[in-house]
């Protein structure tokens, strides 16, 4: 199968190129980092000799990079699974976080999803296969302090994952959304925390892969992850 990951180089997104990669798919990866991203195929490719592993640099927060990679992604054939991981978390408060934040959320987690599920999706429609991950939040479903526009932006992904699933049920492409709780990632860096009160990405990636390998006559349509102790 063909695997689409943004965001591949680090966190969940890596660790969801792990479990296809072991599985010997062809995955298409992508990160804003050029080193760590290539660094990862490297690195998978020698584990996972069994998979093919192409990547491309790209900022997903510049439509027409987006775009771009969405018909780069297509010269491979058409996408069996995308992973809409790419994201960024800025801490805040919608009263004085500072002028620009909500967009820059916006851009990056909301239409890098948008712009390239639209450059892919039609591919997989004329198909009649395919299934789309979003990879939303906790914060998707529950305001918390100091979410600010960080939430805003993920309860449009969660939105947009919601409608999108309406309007693909004819087409036979399945939509994902994936909220999880506290996950070991560059979100936490910096942060001290005790392992206990955090999920592993491999947790995140197991739950992904296990869905993608249901019947066609069958879909999970959300699911939600939260750390055994509760959210952090």
């Amino acid at each position: 199968m063909n695997i689409i990951i943004t965001g591949a180089s680090k966190g969940i997104g890596k660790a969801v190129a792990e479990q296809f990669a072991a599985a010997g798919h062809t995955l298409l990866l992508c990160s804003r980092g050029e080193k760590a991203l290539y660094d990862t195929m490297s690195a998978l490719q020698t584990q996972y000799p069994q998979c093919t592993v192409k990547a491309r640099p790209v900022d997903l927060s510049v439509t027409e990079e987006v775009k771009a990679f969405g018909e780069w992604c297509l010269g491979f054939g058409v996408p069996d699974v995308l992973v809409n991981n790419a994201g960024q978390f800025l801490p805040g408060s919608i009263h004085n976080e500072p002028d620009g934040i909500l967009e820059q959320m916006i851009g990056t987690n909301l239409y890098s999803a948008y712009h390239l599920t639209r450059s892919l999706v039609p591919a997989m429609m004329h198909a009649q296969k395919g299934h789309i991950f979003n990879i939303c939040s906790i914060a998707s479903l529950t305001a918390y302090p100091n979410g600010g526009s960080y939430s805003i932006s993920k309860f449009a992904l969660l939105g947009f994952s919601k409608n999108l699933r309406e309007e693909l049920k004819p087409h036979g492409v399945k939509v994902t959304a994936v909220c999880p709780g506290a996950t070991m990632s560059a979100s936490w860096d910096g942060f001290e925390i005790d392992p206990q009160r955090i999920m592993e990405a491999a947790d995140i990636a197991k739950m992904i892969y296990t869905a993608s390998q249901l019947s066609a006559m069958a879909v999970v349509e959300d699911i939600v992850l939260r750390p055994q102790l509760g959210d952090l």
